[in-house]
């Protein structure tokens, strides 16, 4: 079985955060959508070498976020993207921007060095929808 989302394991950051994330980037990128399969907690755990506990806590994870759902008798799959006005939307992102504001100050970066940056960042994301298997260990 091949992880249906690319992920780069690195040393010295939770492996729970990472995978989250990656799962995360596979959505907004197209790689990953609403009613696609997601592995099981076995079949994570296996690809990734990571002990079980821990691919659970990432399912459990995805599922309280609302970007997974669990179907008995159909396993686990992508959920649909939430419903909502733009601004309860937008709202989800509040603290998620605070830290990318206290990050960009101390840097000492100006709000249009950040918008420069959100920019490149969502055009690479425009690109296209990047479908694949993927899985890297990297370690640094």
């Amino acid at each position: 079985m091949t992880l249906p989302f690319a992920v780069v394991l690195k040393s010295g950051l939770p492996v729970h955060d990472q995978v989250v994330f990656a799962v995360e980037r596979a959505l907004v990128s197209g790689q990953l959508r609403a009613g696609d399969p997601f592995p099981s907690v076995r079949a994570l755990s296996q690809e990734l070498r990571i002990n079980p506990n821990t691919a659970h806590r990432i399912v459990a994870t995805l599922v309280r976020d609302g970007l997974l759902e669990v179907r008995p008798g159909m396993g686990t799959t992508v959920a649909k993207p939430p419903a909502g006005t733009p601004t309860e939307r937008r709202a989800l992102l509040n603290g998620d921007v605070e830290r990318l504001v206290v990050a960009a100050r101390k840097l000492s970066l100006t709000m249009d060095d950040v918008v420069e940056a959100v920019r490149e960042h969502w055009q690479r994301f425009d690109r296209g929808p990047k479908r694949g298997p993927g899985f890297r260990m990297e370690t640094r």
